[in-house]
């Protein structure tokens, strides 16, 4: 189908740090028409492998107050000492263009844009198991042992969460994950609430 003949779908995945979700959402983008992922500002500094703008808005504390008395988030939240915003103006784009936006946040932020956009999808992504979880992590090589361990522990609070979500997945293998969140999106693409008959009768000429 054409675009214009579905609605607005707004897509959140949450899981620990470690667990999988932007990995999964940045795959998900790739293979999906018409879908973007919005990008959060942050206050925490970036990593090896990312990038301003791509992976996060990188900002000072004082800029993201600004942000803040700008009203530029839908919603914000403290999180391990450092701010993370979610910007309006990607949820302006995707109503305008009739887009499936993914977003990656913690149960806070998810439950926060829920409440706002009651049609959001939520989806909650699983590690294997917590030890399995401590391996991701200890790869990944940006954080200490010190800070693995606090990961860990804010972990088993953010997983408690779970039945708040509207899916769950337990993230075993990448590729399978990413399909299982493709299947979730046409299905929900397909209910009659997120069809848009006015862009289908649009189309039509009698």
């Amino acid at each position: 189908m054409k675009n214009s003949d579905k609605k607005t779908l707004l897509v959140v995945l949450s899981s620990p740090s470690g667990g999988g979700k932007t990995s999964i959402c940045r795959q998900a983008v790739k293979i999906l028409k018409d879908s973007a992922y919005s990008v959060s500002v942050t206050t925490r500094a970036a990593r090896k492998n990312e990038t301003h703008s791509k992976d996060y808005f990188f900002v000072t504390e004082k800029k993201f107050k600004e942000m803040i008395a700008k009203k530029q988030f839908v919603e914000w939240a403290k999180v391990f000492g450092k701010y993370y915003g979610t910007l309006k103006k990607y949820i302006e784009r995707a109503f305008n263009k009739n887009l499936t936006l993914f977003f990656t946040l913690d149960p806070q932020g998810a439950l926060a844009l829920k409440k706002k956009y009651p049609a959001s999808v939520l989806i909650y992504i699983l590690p294997p198991s917590i030890t399995e979880l401590k391996r991701r992590l200890q790869k990944r090589k940006t954080d200490s042992s010190r800070v693995i361990q606090k990961r860990l522990k804010e972990a088993l609070k953010e997983i408690s969460f779970w039945d708040k979500y509207d899916y769950v997945i337990v993230n075993r293998n990448l590729k399978k994950s990413v399909a299982i969140v493709r299947d979730i999106i046409q299905a929900e693409k397909n209910k009659s609430r997120n069809f848009n008959f006015t862009g289908w009768r649009n189309q039509q000429h009698l």
